[in-house]
């Protein structure tokens, strides 16, 4: 018993991405049979998927993109179990008309208590996209985004887990299981994930030496 109520005293928020950090996904039309079938064999899960485009048909109406994707290996299990012990948040620079209906399939069972779409990130000088925190909570000391994209938590670097990007050719990807879960494990029981973070990625300096000044990169202290 003593366990479960230390984890729900520090329970998290974690921020997840979609595209390359959950799935990937490719218009159907785009991706070599060969290259689908080679995924497929390999036992990647996969579905397609239609969505509502920005472009429109002649007649005015929305456009249909038909889409296929692929499930990083773990995903379910990874939800499942990050659940038990954060409140999980999807945070991707993708349009809603795409990424909801890719949601509804991967999260039937509603583990997300929030869904944030492309109209929620912010535009920087230095980036587009930039995915701020601080629409979410301002309790910096529990919250963590995981983002194949560092430049996505340029504002608060040290709440950043940086992961590999996934891509259909990776079937025996093992991030979300044995990378990403154990470490938002061990985050769970601190009271501020910043300094561990800091310690393990260095996001401020990585952020510097790609050309952002020392002084516009969001430090903790």
């Amino acid at each position: 018993m003593a366990p479960s109520i230390h984890l729900s005293t520090f329970i998290h928020s974690v921020v997840l991405e979609l595209d390359e950090t959950l799935v990937c996904a490719y218009e159907t039309s785009s991706l070599p049979a060969i290259v689908r079938n080679q995924a497929i064999d390999a036992g990647l899960n996969w579905f397609e998927l239609e969505c509502l485009s920005l472009d429109k048909e002649s007649e005015g109406k929305p456009k249909i993109n038909y889409v296929i994707v692929f499930e990083r290996p773990g995903l379910h299990g990874f939800l499942t179990q990050l659940s038990l012990f954060a409140d999980l948040i999807l945070f991707t620079a993708g349009l809603e008309g795409y990424a909801k209906p890719l949601v509804d399939r991967i999260d039937a069972e509603n583990r997300f208590s929030r869904r944030l779409y492309r109209p929620s990130t912010s535009s920087t000088e230095y980036r587009e996209h930039v995915k701020d925190l601080s629409c979410i909570s301002r309790n910096f000391c529990r919250i963590v985004i995981v983002d194949n994209n560092p430049f996505s938590f340029l504002l608060q670097p040290v709440n950043g887990i940086p992961c590999m990007p996934f891509s259909v050719g990776q079937p025996h990807d093992n991030q979300l299981l044995d990378v990403i879960l154990p470490l938002l494990k061990q985050l769970s029981e601190q009271g501020d994930v910043r300094p561990l973070l800091y310690e393990k990625f260095h996001m401020p300096e990585w952020f510097h030496k790609h050309g952002i000044p020392n002084g516009w990169v969001g430090t903790y202290g």
